[in-house]
């Protein structure tokens, strides 16, 4: 697990691999991942949008940017927390996710970048 605080926001990241499938004739790693998202300010604060850059060993970097996560924005009061789930689909068994999510402080009407910190993506049969 890796974790990084912004501004009193702390982000946790745990990945799992869960396994190889075949799509278009190419094979396929599924990636799972589990973000909490904590907040330990003094102020409410709402998570607007995402940002990632998704790096595969075998192609270019994918970035994508989106609303919310998994179709939520959530509003975290202090002390609160949000997790959820996702994932992605590599070509290759090693890759790495990094990004940010643009929030905004409730008290100030600010908005904000909170960095998700690098998170590595491997297949267990893969590492040396």
């Amino acid at each position: 697990m890796v974790s990084q605080i912004t501004r009193g926001i702390k982000i946790s990241v745990h990945t799992s691999f869960e396994g190889t499938y075949f799509k278009n004739y190419k094979i396929h790693f599924a990636f799972s991942y589990e973000i909490t998202i904590e907040n330990h300010s003094k102020d409410s604060v709402q998570l607007i949008s995402r940002h990632w850059e998704i790096f595969d060993s075998l192609n270019d970097t994918e970035f994508v940017d989106g609303e919310g996560v998994v179709g939520k924005k959530p509003v975290l009061k202090p002390g609160e927390s949000h997790t959820y789930s996702s994932g992605c689909l590599l070509s290759s068994p090693f890759g790495s996710m990094k990004g940010y999510f643009n929030m905004i402080n409730f008290t100030t009407t600010r908005s904000f970048r909170v960095m998700v910190p690098t998170f590595k993506l491997s297949t267990p049969f893969a590492l040396n």
